[in-house]
C-alpha cells in the first residue's frame, strides 16, 4: 500500500477576544501572515486580525487508505481547537476541508513529465 498525503484546512473566527489577547495576536501577525502559509504536521496558523476576525490553520497528515482522511480531519480540528483553547483565545465556527493529494488532478507540467516517461 502507498502512503496518501492529506491537506487539511481548518477555518474559524476569533470570538470575544479581550484587548490583551487582541494586542498579542496583532503583535505576532507578521509570523502568521498568509504569505508565509504552509501545510505542516503541527498546523500553521494565518490571520489578518486588523482586517477581519477569521483565521485558517493548515495541516498535513497521511494515511494508507482513502478512508483515513476522516480521522486525519478530526485530528486537525482537535489540534486547532486545542491550540486556541490552550492560549485562551475565544473562537467559533470551526470547520474543516480536506484534500487527498493522490486524488488531485495533475498539472500541465506533471502530465508532460508523465508522458515523457
Amino acid at each position: 500500500m502507498s502512503v496518501r498525503t492529506f491537506r487539511i484546512t481548518v477555518r474559524g473566527a476569533f470570538d470575544a477576544l479581550d484587548e490583551e489577547q487582541r494586542a498579542e495576536l496583532l503583535a505576532r501577525a507578521a509570523e502568521h501572515d498568509v504569505l508565509r502559509a504552509a501545510f505542516t504536521p503541527e498546523g500553521h496558523l494565518t490571520y489578518d486580525l486588523a482586517a477581519r476576525p477569521f483565521f485558517t490553520f493548515r495541516f498535513v497528515d497521511s494515511g494508507e487508505a482513502e478512508e483515513d482522511i476522516v480521522p486525519a480531519t478530526e485530528r486537525a480540528l482537535a489540534a486547532a481547537d486545542r491550540w486556541l483553547t490552550d492560549r485562551g483565545y475565544g473562537h467559533k465556527n470551526l470547520r474543516a476541508q480536506a484534500e487527498d493529494l493522490s486524488q488531485a488532478p495533475l498539472s500541465k507540467r506533471q502530465r508532460r513529465a508523465q508522458a515523457a516517461g
